[in-house]
């Protein structure tokens, strides 16, 4: 099979992906996440219903799409900060940037996406999974960083305290969200809850899994 027909395949796939998500996200949104079903988001993408579950296993996951990226997020980030910044310093960053492009995956999702998730028993008790799966794969990398086994407390607990500050921060957004409260508004108080936030970690973490400086 040639690269070109893989790279169709591949583009076929995406859009397929894409199209039940937003077909989902629509019916979601129209009636709220508990009263739409697989079938019927089948039904509005026009594929069949094992098509929807070969993409999304999980019902849950059709609303919230950005698994991958919220999971992944922050031990991407600490994996690949520049030498001589701390793990601290580098989450810092990456969420003052994520702040500035009004990120979905920090919470910038909209007041009707926002009700339609804070509605939903189902879809919170998977938000939750979302940061505890978080925390683990920053704890993995901590340890890795840092030269010490999977089980090492100080990379666990490192990982719980800035997990724990990303989940007020994004629980902040959500809530602002719902208030009714513009992007731009929302970005401003988080930018100062992320300095607060951040600042009070400094202490203990400041120092911690920083990256050696690039040899001379």
């Amino acid at each position: 099979m040639s690269q070109a027909t893989m790279g169709l395949r591949e583009l076929k796939k995406q859009q397929t992906r894409q199209a039940i998500s937003d077909h989902a996200t629509r019916l979601f949104l129209e009636r709220g996440f508990d009263d739409v079903t697989i079938a019927e988001v089948a039904a509005a993408a026009q594929v069949a219903k094992m098509t929807v579950t070969n993409y999304f296993p999980r019902k849950e996951d059709l609303a919230l799409d950005l698994h991958d990226q919220f999971v992944e997020g922050l031990a991407r980030t600490v994996a690949e900060r520049e030498p001589g910044e701390s793990a601290l310093a580098a989450l810092r960053r990456a969420y003052l940037a994520a702040v500035a492009r009004h990120d979905p995956v920090i919470g910038f999702s909209g007041a009707d996406f926002a009700r339609m998730v804070t509605s939903s028993q189902a879809l919170l008790a998977r938000l939750r999974e979302f940061h505890e799966q978080r925390e683990e794969a920053l704890a993995l990398v901590l340890a890795e960083e840092s030269g010490t086994d999977t089980h090492d407390v100080r990379a666990r607990t490192a990982a719980a305290q800035l997990g724990g500050a990303h989940r007020v921060l994004f629980n902040e957004t959500l809530r602002r969200t719902l208030r009714g409260e513009r992007d731009q508004e929302i970005a401003a108080a988080l930018t100062a809850a992320v300095g607060t936030a951040f600042d009070l970690l400094e202490p203990a973490l400041g120092d911690y899994a920083v990256r050696a400086a690039a040899p001379a």
